[in-house]
Order: C-alpha cells, then structure tokens, then sequence
C-alpha cells in the first residue's frame, strides 16, 4: 500500500439525530422513540452539548481539511428546534472551518407537529431538505407505521419550498404491502407534480430486527415489481430527471454529501451510533459510535467504538461497493489516490467484467454498463 495523502481526499460530516415520535415497522436504523412522546428542551440541550464535544475529539481527524458537506440523520432530526441547531453550528464552525456554500442537508418528516416552520432551519445554516415521505397514500402510510397523512406530505413540500429551499429530497418507497403499480407510479407522480428537485426512489426491503421481518407482510409479486421499476424509470426521465446513482434521481445538483461517500471520501460521524471513515497516510479506519442515547450521553464525549483499520485485501471490495453504485462511475486514478493501492493489481479482473460486457471498455473509468447495474451484487461478488 501507497502512502496516502488525506489533504486531497473531501471530509464530510454525519450528525445523528436518535429520536423519532414513533419507531416504524420496516426500519432498522439506529432510532428510538422519543420519551413520552415529546423531546424535551432540556434533552435537546444536553444532546447537542454532547455532539459538540464529540467534534472537539474529531477535530484531529480532518488533518488541516475543511468541513465539504454535512447531513443530519435520524431518526428525524426535525425533532431538534432550528434555534438548537443555530446553536450547534455556531460551535461546531468555531472549531473547524466549513467550505464556502457547503451542502448542510436536514432529514425531515412531513407530520407538521414536531417541527419549527423550514424557513428557521433555512435561517439556521441548513440549505438542502430530504423529506421523508415515503408515500402519498394515507393507507400504505398508516401501514408503514407513518405519523404522517399524504395531506401533510404534499404539504410539507410546498411549505419547503415556499420557505424558499430550492433543494428539496423526496424520499420514496414502492412494492409497499398490498401496493398495486398505479398506487406506486402515482406516488413519483405527486412528488414531481409538487417541486421535488431530487427524488430517492427506492424498493422496501424486509430487514432483520424489525417489526415488518417478525410479521413478513405480504409484498407485490416480482413481475409487478419490474413493471413498478421499468415505468416509473421511464416516467422520472421524461420529466427531465437523471438517473445519477442506482436510487437516485435528480433535476439539480447532486447530493454532494452521498457523492462523496459513493466517491469513497472521509466522514467525521457524532451522535449516538454515528459511523465515521478516515483516511490517515498509513490507511483508511472505520468508527462508530456508542449506539443507544443514554449510554452516549452517560459519556462525554463517548468513546470511538471499534476503531479499525480496513485491511488492504478489503479495501478492493469497499471502493467498488460504493463507486459503482453510481451510474457514470468514477475516474480510475480515484482508486489509488483513495484506497494506496495499484489499480494494476486488478487487472484481470477489471478486463474480465469488461469482457462480460458487465464494466464499460473506458480504461480511464471505473463504471458499470446497463447490464452491469442489472447484476451489481454479482460484479461485486468478484472483488471479495
């Protein structure tokens, strides 16, 4: 392995917000319910105390790089007040510089009650929303355990928008329980029709350790799956949207923050479960956080937990689960300027999937075909 240089390699930041009004069926992200239903003022402080201090014990970590991009998530992190987050920027940019116009996306749920108006958050620094919308249809939302109605979803769109927030993530599920594929499409209908600028369109899958995986709903059966895919594709791009990573569809920007995870760049991580990536010149570490709130906040700045060096015969498999996620790909000099090893050293493997027709002939790119998105686990499978 090369030595690597972390100054020419984007740092990120990942806030985690852990609380949530409800805890949803089919979610197996780090969130808890909030205690008695409401997240108390004097809660809120002292969580946002912690994240700071959490940051202080980062700051070596960006080895003189300034703050790229940050995303706050969840749980829903609109249960934070915008005046907690003015508060929480403020320390957080005494501490390291943030570059200029850097993305500071906020992860919101349409139920009106437990935020404050969006133009406070666009006041507080947060200049991009990803709304959690999931569906329009008030019956799928009631049985994907939802607080929300499709009224407040539609809403909270237009309010972000008015609020005057030009970049807006919908965030979308199909092959919903007993969803048809006129229930699926109309959803991408209502989110384009109402000034969604980016959508994450994605297909609901039955993780372990949730409620959906003890009850196994009934889910649409594959070949309405694959009418869902094929005609909601085709819907998305005649509206002008550009199928930029395997579930990502935009009509701005892409995210800068998910471009550079996909990029395979570095992320500082603070919150209860927070995972972080680093790249130092002797190789790239992993971390994570304490996972359940008390514990976090029982210490002060909370421990890095398994903090590790990802091993260079695992590095290959990383880089490429993330960089061909995305449909163009990435340049191949990436490889070696993010991971210090020899792309060379791939050869064989690289010009077989090219052979296969599988990664696309460009020597100069690493990038999957349209056949190569199809079978992506197995183009994959071959870098383990």
């Amino acid at each position: 392995m090369s030595h690597l240089n972390p100054a020419n390699i984007p740092l990120s930041l990942y806030i985690h917000m852990p609380w949530c009004v409800r805890k949803c069926p089919y979610c197996d992200f780090n969130s808890h319910a909030v205690p008695d239903g409401q997240l108390s003022m004097d809660l809120e402080q002292q969580y946002l105390a912690a994240l700071v201090a959490d940051f202080e014990t980062q700051v070596e970590m960006a080895q003189g790089r300034a703050i790229h991009s940050v995303f706050i998530g969840g749980g829903t992190p609109s249960l934070i007040s915008a005046q907690g987050y003015t508060w929480l920027f403020d320390q957080l940019k005494a501490r390291l510089n943030f570059e200029a116009g850097c993305e500071i996306t906020l992860e919101a749920n349409p139920g009106t009650v437990e935020h404050d108006p969006f133009a406070d958050y666009l006041a507080a620094g947060i200049n991009r929303l990803s709304i959690g919308v999931q569906s329009f249809d008030t019956e799928h939302l009631q049985r994907l355990g939802r607080i929300h109605s499709a009224n407040n979803a539609l809403d909270a769109i237009k309010q972000a928008r008015h609020a005057g927030f030009e970049r807006v993530n919908v965030d979308l599920m199909h092959g919903l329980p007993q969803q048809t594929q006129e229930q699926a499409l109309m959803d991408l209908r209502l989110a384009v029709e109402h000034g969604a600028t980016h959508i994450s369109w994605y297909q609901l899958t039955i993780e372990p350790n949730t409620v959906f995986f003890r009850t196994q709903p009934v889910l649409p059966k594959d070949d309405v799956l694959e009418y869902i895919q094929e005609h909601g594709e085709a819907y998305l791009k005649a509206n002008g949207y550009l199928n930029y990573e395997v579930s990502a569809w935009r009509k701005e920007l892409p995210s800068t923050h998910n471009l550079n995870y996909w990029q395979f760049g570095d992320y500082l991580a603070i919150g209860a479960g927070a995972h972080g990536k680093v790249t130092y010149p002797d190789g790239v570490y992993r971390f994570q956080k304490t996972r359940l709130p008390k514990d976090y906040l029982a210490k002060v700045p909370a421990d890095h937990v398994q903090m590790k060096r990802i091993e260079a015969e695992e590095l290959p498999f990383e880089f490429m689960m993330n960089a061909l996620r995305l449909n163009e790909g990435v340049n191949a000099e990436l490889y070696a300027q993010r991971t210090g090893l020899d792309l060379e050293d791939l050869h064989e493997i690289l010009n077989q999937l090219r052979d296969k027709k599988l990664l696309v002939a460009d020597p100069n790119k690493i990038a999957c075909t349209e056949q190569g998105h199809i079978f992506l686990n197995s183009v994959l499978d071959v870098f383990l």
